[in-house]
Order: C-alpha cells, then structure tokens, then sequence
C-alpha cells in the first residue's frame, strides 16, 4: 500500500517537473521569438528539439530529465554563441566597406579640389599671357612704323602675324608696306592659312 502510494508520488513528482520544464522552455522560445532574426532561429532550433515531447502522450523520452535539459540548452548556447560569431564578423566587415568608402570619398574630394586648383592656375595663366600680349601689342602700336618695321624683319612669321593682327590695321598697314617683300609674303601667307578651314556656309 504504502510502495504503491510511493510509486504514485514520484510519478506525479516526474510528470510535473516534465510539464514545469516543458513551460520553461516554451516560454524561452516564446521569448526568442519576440527578438526576431537570432531569436527566431534558436527558437526554431528549440522547436525541433521539443518536437519529440509533443508527438504522443505515451511517448516522454525526449526532455524528461535534467540531462535532456541540458542537453538542449548546451545545443542553444552552442547555436547562440556561432549567430553571434556570424553578427561580429559581419559587423566587422560592414566596418570594413564603411572605412573604405570613407577613404574613397576622400580621395575624391582632393581629386575634385585639386582639379578645381589646376583649373584655377590654368586660368590665371592664360589671363596673364593674354594681358602680357596685350601689353606688348600696345607697345608696337605706340612705336613709329620705322622703329617696329625691323623688329617685325626679325621675328617669326607666324609671331609677327599674331601680334599684327592685335593691332589697329592702320597702324599694321604701315608696318607690312615698309617689310622686305619676302618677310611681308610670309607673313600674309600666315594670315590666309589661319581661316582657310574656316566654314563658309
């Protein structure tokens, strides 16, 4: 009587624990699964282990005892501890593509300064070279024909052409009439040959 009432005792000892453990870890996978990502795949993880207790009344061998339990959660912080290795490693190579794209884009900003720079010098240059010819265009222009018409004798035909051209064509007319024939024919066909690929239409 008394090993009967014994035997009913520790059955109902073994069939609450199995329901006590059986609530704690349905509501850890509940709990999971409100994290969502990792949490859903430990909680899917713990699904499939659990799958066993559920499949009959009879059938309670799967988490039972404390070694089952243990067994599980070996498996969960197992699982855990490889989705978070994943979570670093992708962190580190998200930090990764971060910094490279910080250094790119650095990279094209001095680019981007350094063409605006040269551009700058480029046009200071051609500004200086334009106010300098056109210093020295006003200096043969204040000079009388017979003082410039050597000069111009010794000069380079495509030269003198530029710097007649800048002139007021009294003032060139003058020079070209008073030019060796040869010198002044040079010069001409210099100034024809600048508008010959000019369109007419």
């Amino acid at each position: 009587m008394k090993r009967a009432q014994a035997n009913r005792k520790s059955r109902r000892r073994a069939t609450s624990r199995h329901i006590l453990l059986t609530l704690a870890l349905l509501l850890g996978v509940s709990g999971l699964m409100r994290l969502g990502g990792f949490g859903m795949a430990i909680a899917d993880d713990v699904t499939k282990l659990l799958r066993g207790t559920s499949a009959s009344p009879g059938d309670r061998a799967a988490c039972t005892t404390e070694a089952d339990i243990e067994a599980v959660l070996t498996a969960l912080r197992t699982r855990e501890a490889t989705l978070v290795e994943n979570e670093n490693a992708l962190e580190e190579r998200l930090r990764t593509l971060a910094d490279a794209e910080g250094k790119l884009d650095a990279q094209m900003q001095a680019l981007v300064a350094a063409e605006t720079a040269l551009a700058s010098t480029m046009s200071a240059a051609r500004t200086a070279a334009s106010d300098d010819l056109a210093r020295l265009t006003a200096l043969y222009e204040n000079m009388k024909p017979k003082q410039a018409i050597p000069l111009f004798e010794t000069m380079d035909p495509e030269f003198a052409a530029g710097l007649l051209s800048r002139m007021k064509p009294p003032i060139a007319a003058q020079i070209m009439a008073g030019l060796d024939p040869q010198t002044a024919y040079a010069i001409s066909v210099v100034f024809a040959g600048r508008n010959s690929d000019a369109p007419t239409n």
